[in-house]
């Protein structure tokens, strides 16, 4: 739980709990709230709830009435305001909205920018849902199924396993560039040789620390949200330099999920029919000194 704002709802060993001195939220008789629009998530996602996930309510109370809701990859405070512009006040995010994954706001109880952030979700009677773990442990992965489409890859997918991916020799400078336009990726990034025919691409969308998958002789190009330079970058480097072909493509952390909340909002209109379901984007974060304002 949000030590600092006990008024919200919080999951408690897999169930919904109330503290002690929470608050319950004004309600509108009938209206869907935002604990409701949950629990129909725990029991449609298809994979047993977990006793210990950040999967939760992090910011505002889960007896607000839904409005509206919205899916995005990270609930930014840009993103925040403008859902609540377009009126949607139930913000499904993959990642954190606190900066932390999970979701500890103890080191955060004075910070300015938290605080801020909090006291805009509690006056517009905004919520914001955690959605993480079980959207990454369906079956298959919500993320990676949303990432395929948008880059159509279905057709290339390995049937046996849905992270491995077959292509037809593709220069690696084009194949590289075609994940760039389709993703509409300012500051992408790319090690290996451009010339390298791209036949084997494994993925790990959001972050990955891949040494041991890049080992793997199979593996020839690894497409990836981010990582640290000093160890998968280096290493891919060392692969290069010793002779085998390998690739390694950095999309960023955003772009590389992105798609993957946009298949949610689809799934989640399955659900929840009661209010209207849209999809809001994050920004990328980052540009390049010789084109800031793309």
């Amino acid at each position: 739980m949000v030590p600092d704002n006990p008024s919200r709802r919080a999951f408690v060993g897999g169930g919904l709990a109330l503290s002690a001195a929470q608050t319950i939220a004004p309600q509108t008789p009938g209206a869907l709230t935002a604990d409701q629009v949950i629990e129909r998530i725990r029991q449609n996602v298809g994979v047993p709830w977990r006793t210990q996930t950040v999967d939760k309510i992090v910011l505002g109370d889960g007896a607000t009435p839904v409005k509206a809701i919205a899916t995005t990859m990270m609930a930014t405070f840009q993103v925040v305001k403008r859902c609540v512009d377009a009126g949607r006040n139930l913000i499904i995010s993959h990642e954190t909205p606190v900066y932390m994954h999970q979701d500890d706001v103890q080191p955060l109880a004075k910070d300015p920018t938290y605080l801020a952030k909090k006291e805009y979700i509690e006056k517009n009677q905004a919520v914001v849902f955690h959605f993480h773990d079980h959207w990454h442990a369906r079956q298959p992965d919500g993320i990676g199924v949303g990432m395929a489409q948008e880059l159509g890859w279905e057709k290339n997918v390995d049937p046996k396993n849905p992270r491995m991916y077959g292509f037809p020799g593709t220069p690696l400078a084009q194949f590289a560039k075609n994940m760039q336009t389709k993703l509409d990726a300012r500051t992408m990034r790319v090690v290996g040789d451009p010339k390298m025919p791209v036949n084997r691409v494994a993925t790990s969308w959001g972050y990955m620390s891949a040494i041991a998958m890049m080992a793997r002789p199979e593996i020839e190009v690894l497409a990836l949200g981010e990582t640290r330079e000093w160890e998968v970058v280096e290493y891919v480097q060392d692969c290069i330099a010793a002779g085998q072909k390998k690739a390694l493509i950095i999309v960023g952390h955003v772009l590389s999920e992105q798609s993957g909340m946009k298949y949610c909002a689809e799934w989640l209109k399955t659900l929840v029919t009661e209010v209207p379901v849209e999809f809001i984007a994050a920004p990328e974060p980052f540009w390049r000194p010789d084109n800031p304002t793309a």
